[in-house]
């Protein structure tokens, strides 16, 4: 599932007319470039929720075959339904075992390979280490398991694998992420990895202006 619900205030005036994942590197939008990251990994059915300016992203993506997968969408009300809520409202598209939820907005060289998760593991997230704009980091890392414990941080990729089971409960409508995470992480069913490679969160103009022009002097990265 790909995240695309979201309005982009911080994008602002760029997100006034165009959705997030459409603004463009190196002439490919933001979305397409992860769809064919996905595509590279193995995956071949996505779906996609839409939120803001939610059709502009239908249109330019079809059904996905000129990128080689099968799309679906899943629409949400005026708002959006944060993280949770919008896995909550296409469940029942996503199957039963294990599946992949990506940020529609990540430029990322992560290959995407799907963990093998132990039966009482709810989720497996990737981390990186902590960017600028969120110095404190999200979760601490433990021989393979996330922790809420005191000490070093890292920051969540906004890439993670999860069972159904972590939403099946959920009432449908608004619900974020974060505090489904801190209970299994508390449970001790949380698993994770550092990533080392490249990404970045495109999440303002100045990021997105940066990654434009490392992109002019170096178009092969991240592959």
């Amino acid at each position: 599932m790909i995240l695309a619900a979201g309005r982009g205030e911080r994008m602002r005036p760029l997100t006034d007319h165009t959705p997030k994942p459409l603004l463009r590197v190196g002439g490919e939008s933001l979305i397409e470039h992860g769809i064919r990251r996905l595509q590279a990994a193995g995956y071949r059915e996505l779906v996609i929720n839409l939120g803001h300016l939610g059709q502009q992203i239908e249109t330019t993506l079809g059904d996905g075959s000129r990128l080689g997968v099968r799309i679906r969408y899943s629409p949400e009300p005026p708002g959006a339904l944060e993280t949770a809520g919008g896995i909550r409202e296409a469940l029942d598209w996503l199957g039963e075992a294990p599946f992949l939820v990506v940020n529609a907005d990540l430029w990322c060289d992560h290959p995407l390979t799907s963990p093998a998760l132990a039966r009482e593991t709810l989720a497996h997230l990737v981390l990186v280490e902590n960017p600028a704009h969120n110095p404190d980091g999200d979760f601490g890392l433990d021989a393979g398991r996330v922790t809420l414990e005191p000490g070093p941080r890292h920051t969540f990729s906004g890439i993670g694998w999860y069972r159904r089971e972590l939403f099946a409960d959920l009432p449908r409508g608004r619900r974020p992420l974060a505090p489904l995470l801190r209970d299994a992480i508390a449970a001790h069913r949380v698993t994770g990895e550092l990533h080392n490679g490249v990404w970045i969160d495109v999440g303002t103009p100045e990021r997105l202006r940066e990654l434009n022009a490392s992109h002019k002097k170096n178009p092969a990265r991240p592959g």
